[in-house]
C-alpha cells in the first residue's frame, strides 16, 4: 500500500508541475529532442546499432533453428519458410514495416 500512495502521490506531483511548466516549455522539449534527433552522429550511431542489431539476431536465429532443427510445430516451420521465402531477396521490410537498408 506504501508503493502505491508513493506512486499515486509522485504522479501527481509531476502533474501539477507539468502543467506549471506548460505549453511554452513543452515547446522547447520539443524543439531539442528534434534537434538532437536530426543530428547527423546521433542518426549514423542509431543507424549502426540498429544493422549490429539485425546481425546478431540473424546469427541467434541460425544458432536456434541449428538446435531446434525438427523438434519445431509445422505450424510455425511453415510460417518461417513462408517468412524467408518472402523476405530470402535480402530486400523489403520485415513484419514491422522497418526495411534491411
Amino acid at each position: 500500500m506504501r508503493y502505491r500512495l508513493t506512486f499515486v502521490v509522485g504522479l501527481a506531483l509531476g502533474y501539477v508541475l507539468g502543467t506549471r511548466a506548460g505549453r511554452e516549455r513543452y515547446e522547447q522539449l520539443k524543439k531539442s529532442a528534434r534537434q538532437v534527433a536530426q543530428n547527423p552522429a546521433v542518426r549514423n550511431t542509431a543507424e549502426t546499432a540498429a544493422q549490429q542489431g539485425r546481425q546478431y539476431a540473424g546469427k541467434a536465429y541460425h544458432a536456434v533453428s541449428d538446435k531446434v532443427g525438427d523438434r519445431m510445430p509445422e505450424s510455425v516451420a511453415g510460417r518461417v519458410r513462408s517468412l524467408r521465402d518472402r523476405n530470402g531477396n535480402g530486400a523489403g521490410g520485415d513484419d514491422w514495416g522497418t526495411s534491411n537498408t
